[in-house]
């Protein structure tokens, strides 16, 4: 039975019938190789392993990586199981064995974990790769605890196959952040900041530490009912920093389809592997939303806006109509 939705509750909901001629429009693993003229811009529907030893060599520029984490939880009509440490990092280099033949030599890997896997997925992925940094990005919602902190961070890893050779486009991923105390010249002029009508600014380098993300929630347009989705905001940084326009974002635990959503938006080709059919109808009814509205809430004009900047976020003042389904 579906359940009562408020009135002002944009999540993506599709009827039975939707989610199946959605999810038909996907690839289905099996039978023989793909070819990559087959593959752009589309999400294959099976097991990751299986649809990836039908995927040629060294045609992905980037690897966004969102598996399960090493938690008991449902996703679709499967459940994951939590194992030991051991055993989940026996998970993770397997299936970075089933993939990494899909990367060029000058690719680049995020693996988003939470902060007990990130403590076990960091040497198996060095097995792989040349790790370059960990990127902490703040969920601001998260349970209490009455004996504990609150889990409201998770980590993203991030490396490269190459050691030297790797895109990283540190001008398109500064955040714009307000100038409460701004200095200013002898002449009255703004010093290392921009005056404008709402006030002070200045563009940042990015850290790794990231507090200006909103995970999805009922109101935002982009949000759907899949217990462990990522913020558009959040892949549109990975994919701005380390691809080009034109090259090609892979994600092999694709979910409700945010990685290939915002890989479309940001002008960026696209390929993923789901094995849910609700997740599927899920990620093709949200490109076909991205085909016509590519906003991404947070960031606008080519900025990064920090969290609740709305008086600067003029695009997300006037939201696109409302994702639900009747």
């Amino acid at each position: 039975m579906d359940r009562p939705r408020a009135p002002r509750n944009r999540t993506i909901t599709l009827r039975p019938e939707e989610t199946a001629a959605y999810a038909a429009r996907c690839l289905k693993a099996g039978g023989a190789p793909f070819s990559l003229a087959q593959l752009e811009d589309q999400v294959i529907w099976g097991e990751m392993e299986e649809a990836a030893s039908l995927l040629p060599d060294s045609f992905v520029d980037l690897l966004l990586v969102d598996p399960p984490y090493n938690l008991t939880k449902t996703y679709g009509a499967r459940s994951f199981r939590r194992m030991d440490a051991d055993r989940y990092a026996g998970y993770t280099r397997r299936w970075l064995e089933a993939i990494r033949h899909t990367l060029k030599p000058t690719a680049s890997v995020y693996l988003c974990c939470d902060w007990r896997t990130s403590i076990t997925v960091a040497p198996v992925l060095e097995e792989f790769f040349t790790l370059r940094n960990r990127i902490t990005w703040q969920r601001e919602k998260g349970r209490g605890a009455r004996s504990n902190w609150k889990n409201a961070m998770e980590d993203i890893w991030f490396a490269t196959v190459s050691a030297k050779t790797y895109t990283f486009h540190l001008e398109a991923v500064k955040q714009r952040r307000r100038v409460l105390a701004p200095y200013r010249r002898e002449d009255g002029t703004p010093k290392d900041w921009v005056e404008g009508e709402q006030g002070g600014w200045r563009d940042t380098c990015p850290s790794n530490f990231w507090d200006d993300i909103s995970v999805p929630y009922w109101s935002m347009p982009e949000n759907t009912d899949h217990p462990a989705q990522k913020p558009e905001k959040l892949f549109a940084k990975l994919i701005l920093a380390s691809s080009n326009p034109g090259d090609l974002i892979f994600d092999p635990f694709l979910g409700s389809g945010t990685a290939a959503v915002t890989a479309k938006k940001l002008g960026r080709r696209f390929l993923g592997i789901e094995r849910e059919e609700e997740y599927c109808a899920l990620a093709q009814y949200r490109l076909g939303q991205a085909q016509t509205d590519p906003r991404i809430q947070g960031y606008c004009d080519g900025v990064f806006w920090e969290r609740n900047t709305q008086a600067m976020q003029h695009a997300a003042l006037h939201p696109p109509a409302s994702g639900k389904k009747n």
